[in-house]
């Protein structure tokens, strides 16, 4: 055994460093390329679980959609039914009040819709007939200068075009059937739903929140809540917007003279709920009325009448009775209302913005750790599952 020392760790490792061998083919990843990549992988990531979510709430629209629209009822009728709780009324008779003079709302809008329309189908069909004639008439006297025989081409082509098409129609008269029924069993469902939430909705947003773990259990129970507050403040807003806006342009039609002046009405009411994208749709159907049974005169004051109406909806009640809490830009909502018709058809249109407004509250909520700071998450007055005659009990 020589007297030499072994050699030491270190050293042995720095030779193993001075033979590894580096090539310059392979520079390293810039610090930029892996940011990008470590951003587009999460991405990718996010994307896919929400397609999954689509794809799911897709297959279960059946479900899905009464669901939402009960939740949307029911912030609709809330005010009223907190009043009457407020009120000292027992709950199963404010449930019933309240479910039943929803009811009669809706019911009292399609009578006044169907009774108009039956009354005025002689008058409306006569126009009809007139609109028709002066429209051929326009077509051989006007730039286009068609000749008769031409448009009875015309009109022979269509009737061929309609008669072959007969069978496809039939053929769907079974799927329309299942729609019809798909339907009704979908009020069934909202209604039993919406009982469900007015009568015991403390108890199932509690076991909703125990889905959940231990810890995050304040974070998800404060950010529903949130979230909650947000969509009744939409739907509240959204109601008096939609009763303004078919007032005023059923008024303005019913001045005018333009016929079915209720139905339209009923259809700009109910075009409110779908923001900007159902306003100018429901406008443009008044507008085109006026134009079709009371001439161009007419159309273009009833055009200023629903311009006007819409220019005190963005640019007064919006602003004033929306708030910040569901302050959402105008390209923005146009954007989701399209994705959402894209998606989901006119039940992706109607609820878009408000699960966007829901969405937005939520991720605020929780990114921000709002929960921390507000303390009790129970604490809050204003939500549906608030029991207000029995604390006041408890207190006195």
């Amino acid at each position: 055994m020589s007297g030499t020392d072994p050699e030491p760790r270190g050293s042995f490792l720095d030779a193993l460093k001075r033979r590894t061998v580096s090539s310059d083919l392979q520079p390293p990843v810039p610090p930029a390329l892996r940011q990008a990549t470590a951003y587009a992988w999460r991405l990718l990531v996010i994307a896919a679980a929400l397609a999954v979510v689509v794809f799911v709430v897709i297959q279960l629209k059946l479900l899905v959609v009464p669901l939402l629209i009960a939740v949307l009822i029911t912030a609709l009728v809330w005010p009223a039914f907190s009043f009457l709780l407020r009120h000292r009324w027992p709950k199963w008779l404010a449930i019933v009040v309240t479910v039943l003079g929803t009811i009669a709302v809706i019911s009292g809008l399609v009578w006044l819709a169907v009774w108009q329309i039956t009354r005025e189908f002689g008058s409306v069909r006569q126009r009809t007939v007139d609109a028709v004639t002066q429209f051929r008439q326009y077509l051989i006297d006007g730039p286009l200068h068609l000749s008769a025989q031409q448009i009875d081409d015309g009109l022979r082509q269509a009737g061929t075009f309609l008669q072959q098409q007969a069978e496809v129609l039939w053929t769907g008269a079974l799927a329309i059937g299942t729609t019809i029924g798909h339907v009704g069993t979908g009020v069934l469902l909202t209604l039993f739903i919406l009982l469900c939430l007015l009568a015991d909705g403390g108890g199932i947003w509690r076991w909703t929140t125990r889905l959940f773990p231990r810890v995050a259990r304040p974070a998800v129970d404060g950010a529903g809540r949130a979230g909650w507050r947000t969509v009744k403040s939409y739907a509240r807003t959204q109601l008096l917007v939609a009763t303004i806006d078919a007032v005023g342009i059923g008024l303005g039609a019913f001045l005018l003279g333009v016929p079915l002046s209720i139905p339209i009405a009923v259809l700009v009411f109910l075009g409110a709920f779908i923001p900007f994208v159902g306003a100018v749709a429901t406008g443009a159907l008044a507008v085109f009325i006026a134009l079709v049974y009371n001439g161009p005169l007419i159309a273009l004051f009833m055009l200023i009448v629903v311009l006007a109406v819409q220019q005190i909806e963005s640019h007064i009640l919006q602003p004033i009775l929306m708030g910040s809490a569901v302050k959402v830009h105008p390209l923005a909502v146009v954007l989701v209302v399209a994705g959402g018709a894209m998606v989901g058809g006119i039940a992706g249109a109607l609820f878009a913005v408000p699960l966007a407004a829901f969405v937005n509250v939520v991720a605020v909520y929780l990114s921000t750790k709002a929960w921390q700071r507000t303390g009790d998450p129970l604490a809050s007055p204003d939500l549906i599952w608030r029991t207000v005659p029995r604390e006041r009990g408890r207190r006195s």
